[in-house]
This record gives structure tokens, sequence and C-alpha cells, in this order.
């Protein structure tokens, strides 16, 4: 019984979308606070405008590609331009795992 709750426990982690971000969500979640959640909300739940994305939830590869693109000039916008010029590989890695460590409504839980 105790084996199949550990084993449980380690496949349960290992499909997380934390696990896969490699970054440190906690670092995340404190280089977010200072760049992100201004228009993105402290969790990436409430955007200030309905033109900005839901960032909770989303995948952590889709957002280290995003904001490598904003930091990169790929996608243009010169708001996240600017503020994706700030990060370095390691912060986009770490705010990835943070926002991808969020409950959100993006997906429907089965």
């Amino acid at each position: 019984m105790k084996r199949t709750l550990t084993i449980a426990a380690l496949v349960a982690l290992a499909l997380s979308p934390a696990a896969w971000a490699g970054g440190d969500a906690a670092a995340g979640k404190a280089k977010a606070a200072q760049v992100c959640a201004a228009c993105h909300g402290p969790e990436g739940n409430k955007p200030s405008a309905p033109d900005q994305p839901i960032l909770a939830g989303q995948y952590p590869d889709y957002l280290v590609k995003a904001l490598s693109d904003y930091k990169s000039g790929k996608r243009s916008n010169p708001i996240m331009k600017g503020f994706a010029a700030t990060l370095s590989d390691k912060d986009i890695e770490d705010i990835a795992a943070w926002f991808s460590s969020q409950s959100s409504g993006l997906h429907s839980t089965r």
C-alpha cells in the first residue's frame, strides 16, 4: 500500500506543470510581483485589460517562448519588449514556473 502511494505521488509530481517548468517558482513569484503583476495580476489570473492574457495555468514552455520572443523582438509589443528586455534567461524560466503552477480556468479538470 505504501509503495503504491509513493508511486502515485511521484507520477502526480512528474505530471504537474511546475515540475516541467525548469525554473524556481518561488523566485518567479518574486520577479513576477516586480514585473508582471500590474498588468496580469499577482497569480496571472486578473489581467487589467481585456487584451492582456491570463498567464496562470499556461504551459511553461509556451511562457518561456513568448517571453523570449518579446525579448528578441520576434513578437512585437512595445510594453512587453521593454519588460522582457530586463529579464535574464533564468528569470524567464522562473516566471514560467510560477505562472504555470497557478490554478486557472484555462483548463478543465478531469
